[in-house]
């Protein structure tokens, strides 16, 4: 009986991995609005026709995600013949000015693209913008950090090291930051200090804020 089993076993696992009847005949792109469907399906690399079980997902995924504009992908075999990939795409948080022209970073500072930064996406000022440098990490922190009704406002963002960020707000005023730590009392404190008349606003000790 056992010996049975194990046949029936066998005879369905060599079915399904060899079956036409479970093979890919449409692939299916979920979250992708601004990288193209047909490089994300060349580095996707699955011919139609190719048995589910033999699509290499993970190897599959780690070609997509190749691409700069592409900040995760996933690769799911969806029975009976179906492959779906879902893409993240990297999203511009920061703009760095270059000879060249304008370097979009997204949140964790990753130079994704270069391009006219879009409308809100404020400027980053830092020695060596990137990824792997500490004050651009620290100046990202510090825009999380911010109300939506106070990122609005930001012009540039600029970080001379990671204790010493400071924010340009659009109508020219300035707002020393300090280091990334206590930002969200940073950011209560700021919203109501900018109601009153001065130029530049040090909220680097939030206890004790200054107006010049």
């Amino acid at each position: 009986m056992v010996s049975v089993v194990v046949v029936l076993i066998v005879g369905v696992a060599v079915t399904v991995w060899f079956s036409p009847l479970l093979s890919v005949r449409e692939t299916e792109v979920v979250g992708a609005s601004t990288v193209g469907r047909e490089q994300i399906l060349e580095l996707l690399d699955v011919p139609s026709g190719q048995p589910l079980l033999r699509v290499d997902t993970g190897a599959a995924a780690a070609r997509v995600a190749t691409i700069p504009k592409v900040s995760s992908a996933r690769v799911q075999r969806m029975y009976p013949s179906t492959i779906r990939v879902t893409v993240t795409e990297r999203v511009p948080a920061v703009f760095v000015d270059s000879p060249e022209g304008a370097h979009l970073l997204d949140e964790k500072g990753v130079d994704f693209e270069m391009g006219v930064p879009p409308p809100g996406v404020p400027r980053l000022v830092t020695a060596t913008p990137g990824w792997n440098d500490a004050p651009t990490a620290a100046a990202l922190t510090v825009l999380t950090a911010l109300p939506p009704d106070l990122r609005a406002q930001v012009g540039e963002v600029a970080a001379r090291s990671i204790s010493n960020v400071s924010l340009t707000l659009l109508d020219g005023r300035i707002v020393n930051w300090g280091g990334a730590e206590k930002s969200d009392r940073k950011a209560a404190v700021t919203l109501p200090l900018l109601t009153q008349p001065g130029q530049t606003y040090d909220v680097s000790s939030p206890d004790l804020p200054t107006v010049r």
